[in-house]
């Protein structure tokens, strides 16, 4: 089995972006953002939380453009959403 640096996506061959999405919502709202956010493409996964953020987004795309558009085009646009935060994954080692 061949082995992929960290960031890679293994049945591609290319590189991955991914980040946390940290999303606030209006009162009450989390757990429609989550799941309408949950839906969108290049979304992994959508869970609601408690603290200052109400849904925290974990997102994959295949380059940095391709995830601003995931995230101004789409999640920004989702009924609910007051504010994201945007935190890229890096590898340090």
């Amino acid at each position: 089995m061949q082995s992929y640096p960290e960031g890679t996506d293994e049945t591609k061959g290319h590189a991955v972006v991914q980040a946390y999405i940290l999303i606030q919502t209006e009162v009450g709202k989390a757990a429609a953002v989550a799941a309408a956010v949950s839906s969108l493409p290049g979304v992994a996964s959508a869970e609601d939380v408690t603290g200052p953020y109400d849904v925290i987004v974990r997102a994959e795309a295949a380059d940095v453009d391709q995830l601003g558009q995931l995230v101004v085009a789409r999640v920004q646009t989702v009924e609910g959403i007051t504010r994201t935060l945007t935190c890229p994954v890096v590898h340090l080692s």
